[in-house]
């Protein structure tokens, strides 16, 4: 089957308003812009994302954010965003934040078909008791509460039920891809970007540098080609730091 497409307008033609995305990076390190950009411009509405973060203001996923895109997110970290902030006060926005770790852990049950399982994360507080606002009605009140969650006992130690995560695609990043849908990610990109592959039912790759089946040695790879349906070559351009903090010379 052949994986690559000529642009990223291409492959994400198909994804449709209302569709879920888990999309890959941490902040704006290892994110598929391109592909985000590419969804911009072919204009679907009410997306259900599932990611780290949403992006910053006019970058990453808050370029979808900007222009109303989203309806629903599920994230673990979401201060860098001050349109985020508004549409989930003002009840544009449904929020789902989630530990870290175990958003992680969700994406990878997903991708092996672990529907469900239990963590300590969470336990004793509003994630296991319900209760965290996930959506506020515009003037201030909570229109949608996260449900309690099952809990259990295993050793002496208690644990709640969290359930994997599938979405409809997956958007990620890689730093050589071959055609075959094998990935390496360099360093920090290798972050969500490999969870975020496993949890779609069709996973879409921007890489910034396309290889021959072959080039790339078996042991290197950090993502294999089963989780991979389209890939598209975009080059090493148009990375983004989200927060520069550097001291001055002396």
């Amino acid at each position: 089957m052949e994986k690559v497409y000529s642009s990223a307008a291409v492959a994400v033609a198909d994804i449709a308003s209302g569709s879920s995305l888990a999309v890959g990076g941490f902040g704006l390190n290892g994110i598929p812009h391109n592909l985000i950009g590419a969804l911009l411009e072919a204009g679907p509405t009410d997306l259900v994302t599932v990611s780290n973060n949403c992006g910053v203001d006019g970058w990453g996923l808050g370029v979808l954010l900007d222009n109303h895109r989203i309806r629903r997110t599920t994230g673990s970290y979401v201060g860098e965003n001050k349109e985020f902030e508004r549409q989930y006060l003002g009840g544009e926005l449904e929020v789902e934040l989630c530990p870290q770790g175990t958003l992680a852990e969700r994406l990878r049950a997903g991708g092996c078909g672990i529907p469900a399982f239990y963590t300590p994360a969470g336990v004793g507080t509003l994630v296991e008791s319900g209760g965290l606002p996930w959506k506020y009605d515009g003037a201030g009140n909570v229109a949608v509460a996260s449900p309690p969650k099952e809990r259990r006992s295993f050793n002496g130690r208690d644990y709640v039920l969290e359930e994997g995560i599938v979405c409809d695609f997956a958007l990620v990043r890689a730093s050589i891809g071959d055609r075959a849908g094998n990935l390496i990610f360099h360093k920090a990109t290798r972050n969500f970007n490999t969870l975020c592959a496993m949890a779609g039912k069709i996973t879409i790759a921007e890489v910034e540098e396309l290889v021959e089946p072959g080039a790339i040695d078996p042991e290197a790879v950090h993502l294999p080609g089963i989780f991979v349906q389209r890939l598209v070559a975009v080059g090493p351009g148009g990375k983004r730091i989200e927060r520069s903090t550097t001291r001055t010379r002396r």
